[in-house]
């Protein structure tokens, strides 16, 4: 172990070693069975969430489509994670080329701020809907979704691939050790030798894009959303049901993300073993949630699916009466 810890001045490691749950790692096989469920799940309720509404011609508006993206990232994310995390606790499979870790770290982050711009056209598609209904369709069309999707591969992906390259060209001869389960950007660059205040600084331009402004435009579309709600009537009121769900799914993501990274980037100490629970639970938890939040609280949702269960399962008797 001591080898896998102390790296030499005079070269850079290239191969890494994740150290996630120091404190229980003689348990680390236990830990296998609650990720797994929860990632299985995460699956399932993800790809039959982009299922239902690709095949369901009453779900095709945009909010369902955003739904449907928000279900696509939820299962990209993970994905990236945890098959390899969960490897690392099987048969202590735990270590990575830097070319693979800074792969991941694109990957898992890339997509992560693809969910924060999604959230954020969400909250804007409920403030379109509520203070124009009746111009919901023509403000939200096509050209629209268009932009959207340019500006977050833009904004995403430029951001990101800064954060990764800043992040590649550090040189990292303290240790080859990542406390984590996973390439996490802080805990990569935490085992610089060398400065990374540039480092430091793009971290900060991660937080204020996609944190500080977005989580600024949504409460601002929300605000908004409440003030047309409490002058209008019963119909508006109905509406803003499905604001309280996305409300819910928002909450979920940014709740935790944020006090993994403002924790990072204003010094308050977190032992690692919470640390690298909370890395795994901003992954997994809004990926196993929001499946279940959408499902259970949009009753359009909620129909489409008990449907499709009606269907199948009608199907299945038909069969066996025949046979």
């Amino acid at each position: 172990m001591n080898e896998e810890l102390q790296g030499t001045w005079n070269s850079s490691h290239t191969t890494f070693t994740f150290w996630g749950f120091p404190e229980i790692h003689q348990y680390r096989r236990l830990l296998f069975l609650p990720f797994a469920v929860t990632y299985l799940l995460s699956l399932a309720g993800n790809f039959l969430l982009i299922y239902v509404i690709g095949t369901c011609q009453s779900l095709q508006a945009p909010m369902y489509k955003l739904i449907s993206g928000l279900a696509a990232v939820n299962i990209v994310v993970p994905t990236a994670i945890v098959p390899n995390m969960l490897l690392g606790f099987l048969f202590d499979w735990n270590q990575i080329s830097l070319a693979g870790c800074l792969t991941q770290m694109f990957v898992t982050h890339f997509f992560s701020s693809l969910e924060s711009t999604i959230l954020l056209a969400m909250a804007l598609d409920r403030l379109v809907a509520i203070s124009h209904p009746l111009r919901y369709t023509e403000i939200m069309d096509t050209w629209v979704f268009v932009k959207l999707l340019v500006f977050m591969l833009v904004r995403s992906g430029a951001i990101m691939a800064t954060l990764v390259i800043l992040a590649g060209s550090l040189v990292f001869c303290r240790s080859n050790v990542i406390r984590h389960s996973y390439c996490d950007h802080m805990a990569l660059v935490s085992l610089a030798c060398d400065s990374t205040t540039k480092n430091d600084i793009m971290g900060m331009v991660v937080i204020v894009s996609f944190v500080g402004i977005d989580i600024s435009v949504i409460v601002f579309s929300y605000v908004s959303i409440l003030n047309v709600v409490l002058r209008a009537g019963e119909e508006r009121w109905k509406a803003f049901h499905t604001c309280g769900t996305h409300l819910m799914v928002m909450l979920s993501f940014y709740l935790v993300g944020s006090v993994t990274f403002l924790s990072h980037n204003i010094g308050i100490a977190i032992p690692t073993d919470m640390n690298t629970f909370l890395g795994i639970l901003y992954i997994l938890f809004p990926a196993t949630v929001n499946p279940i939040i959408y499902g259970v609280r949009t009753k359009e949702i909620r129909t489409a699916v008990i449907k499709m269960f009606k269907k199948r399962s009608g199907k299945v008797l038909d069969k066996n009466f025949f046979k």
